[in-house]
């Protein structure tokens, strides 16, 4: 004779059996990767901030010296010569404090509307710069580590305010507007990129980009769905012309097409 099961014993059961069968979907393992880069790159942040800052660049051009912003923004130009704007997908501490805004705001933001003001930024403060570099006399000395003497940026607890105002800003723009606003609207970074892809194109260099089959693509959409940039990238494989100036190459549309339509290629455009 089978024992018998109590009501509240069956319930048990049929909880346990659920779970059972629950299925957890992974994102992809580059995705993950990704992920974890940029979240390793925005917890550093406090140590990194004033090699990535518009001010210390401003100072620095102030007294003659190249320092590490300046370095960095030149890096970041010669990088994109053969990677584009991938910075910005990959190793972008914005990217990481977009990530964290992204469950909270995920609409879908109109770049054409908003893409104009990084320039309207960037140049008055580019010619600012160049301004008073000639104005001091031209760069003299350098000093990666100008006013980050102790070379973690955050070295004093008054730091902490201009660190906390770049946060609010980036995940601010993100919570109100959408995915990645900050990136369209204040990013002082993005410019540089842009430039130095420009460049690449200009002259047919070979590069990291992304490349597309039309005849693969089922017109599912997802790719548009999962662009961090609301970019139409639907459009772009449909015409197989996978350029577009605020790509950041993260590679979203490449694994989370089922079809293969989309991949990373280093080659010339064409």
């Amino acid at each position: 004779m089978k024992p018998s099961v109590s009501h509240e014993n069956s319930q048990s059961l049929n909880v346990v059996h659920k779970k059972e069968n629950i299925t957890v979907r992974q994102i992809p393992a580059r995705q993950r990767i990704r992920k974890a880069l940029v979240l390793l790159v925005f917890l550093s942040f406090p140590v990194t901030m004033n090699y990535l800052s518009p001010y210390v660049i401003i100072d620095g051009a102030m007294n003659g010296i190249v320092n590490g912003s300046l370095v960095m923004f030149v890096l970041m130009f010669i990088s994109s010569l053969a990677l584009g704007r991938a910075w910005c997908g990959w190793v972008c501490p914005g990217a990481a404090m977009a990530d964290m805004a992204e469950p909270i705001n995920n609409r879908l933001v109109n770049g054409r509307k908003m893409d104009w003001i990084k320039w309207l930024i960037w140049l008055p403060w580019i010619s600012l710069i160049v301004w008073l570099a000639i104005r001091s006399g031209g760069y003299q000395r350098v000093d990666f580590f100008h006013l980050t003497n102790s070379g973690v940026s955050m070295d004093s607890p008054e730091k902490f305010l201009i660190y906390y105002i770049v946060i609010a800003l980036f995940v601010g723009l993100a919570m109100i507007f959408g995915r990645r606003a900050g990136c369209h609207t204040i990013c002082w970074m993005a410019p540089f990129m842009i430039l130095g892809r420009w460049v690449r194109n200009r002259f047919g260099w070979p590069s990291l980009r992304l490349v597309a089959d039309a005849s693969a693509c089922t017109d599912c959409n997802l790719c548009n769905k999962n662009c961090p940039m609301s970019l139409d990238v639907s459009t772009m494989v449909q015409t197989e012309k996978m350029e577009d100036a605020e790509c950041i190459l993260c590679g979203n549309c490449v694994d989370g097409c089922a079809k293969k339509a989309i991949r990373y290629s280093f080659s010339a455009g064409k």
